[in-house]
């Protein structure tokens, strides 16, 4: 339960650059933020119970029909819904990756098969395949090719694309409205990440319609607030596009991997999106945190929880590049004393 990155909450004002979650900082969040402010009468009266006004204004963006769309508070509730939806399964789940999937799987029952992803092949005997695209903590993108190969070649097993950080890369993956068209694949998508309101929680499903009505029976009524909802008015009006220049910001971040990889004391793993995988060579990266956190005021995320890493692992989203050279320059010294 707190395990994951982010833990903010723990240091109060001592912290001045957070690269501890896959969220970009300094996104402007001026409109959204005057938005909500006028918006606050909302919060008076219950929002609708399931909101099917705004599923049905996603669906006119994607290209969907409004029962293929389900609003949820966040990407994880959907992961949730999922795992309840199909109770009892057999859940085949690539690590390292978001450890939600695995808990999700555990607290209903599923019968969990792990293992690392090589692209070689499928688990024979699982039913529900979970994959992050682009994947948590790594930045890969999964070939698409394969990935459709897989979903066509076995129609007896569901995929569950994990697509929280689809606005953040260049790579191909599949739409809301491809995806669709599959009766064994569900894609979950984070608004979280994409406007970097990760404290307002919305995200939504998308599958074919008997798919999506299985697993949206599961939903309790008002999981998703009145605030929430107006951040997802807010984003549908401006057709849920990333807010922000995607080329300067991986720019920056290519940059940034560079000069880490400059200090000689960290390995760097290939990414294809903002955030990325990094190891000490020396060191652990438990200690690395909190020698950050109070010298420098700089929070990074420990990863050496994720299944599959060991203590030297750490995961660094990319911010804006003063932060990224403080982050530089503080690493320098924390190797100056190896």
């Amino acid at each position: 339960m707190n395990g994951h990155g982010d833990d903010l909450y723990r240091y109060d004002s001592r912290i001045r650059s957070n690269f501890s979650s896959n969220v970009y900082n300094a996104m402007d969040r001026t409109g959204l933020w005057a938005r909500l402010q006028s918006r606050m009468n909302a919060t008076a009266c219950y929002p609708e119970p399931v909101p099917h006004a705004l599923a049905e204004a996603f669906a006119g963006v994607l290209g969907v029909k409004p029962e293929e769309v389900c609003i949820t508070n966040g990407a994880t509730e959907g992961i949730y819904l999922i795992a309840q939806a199909f109770r009892g399964r057999r859940s085949a789940v690539w690590a390292p990756t978001f450890s939600e999937y695995a808990d999700a799987c555990r607290l209903h029952g599923h019968r969990q098969v792990t293992g690392f992803y090589t692209g070689e092949g499928l688990p024979a005997d699982a039913e529900l395949v979970w994959l992050c695209n682009p994947n948590n903590p790594t930045g890969e993108v999964r070939e698409y090719d394969r990935l459709k190969r897989w979903i066509t070649q076995h129609p007896d097993k569901l995929f569950v694309i994990d697509q929280s950080y689809e606005s953040f890369t260049f790579k191909r993956l599949f739409t809301a409205r491809e995806a669709a068209t599959f009766p064994n694949v569900v894609l979950i998508h984070s608004l979280t990440k994409q406007y970097a309101i990760p404290g307002l929680r919305i995200g939504y499903l998308t599958a074919s319609a008997p798919l999506l009505q299985r697993i949206a029976e599961q939903r309790m009524p008002w999981s998703v607030n009145a605030l929430a909802i107006e951040a997802g008015w807010y984003a549908v009006e401006r057709g849920l596009e990333l807010p922000m220049d995607l080329v300067a910001y991986l720019q920056e971040k290519e940059r940034l991997t560079q000069a880490l990889e400059r200090t000689g004391g960290v390995e760097v793993w290939p990414s294809d999106t903002h955030f990325f995988l990094s190891r000490l060579r020396s060191g652990r990266a438990a200690a690395l945190k909190e020698y950050l956190v109070q010298e420098h005021g700089i929070l990074i995320r420990d990863a050496s929880n994720f299944e599959g890493l060991d203590e030297g692992f750490f995961r660094l989203a990319t911010q804006t590049a003063e932060e990224n050279d403080c982050l530089v320059r503080a690493l320098c010294e924390w190797f100056s004393d190896f």
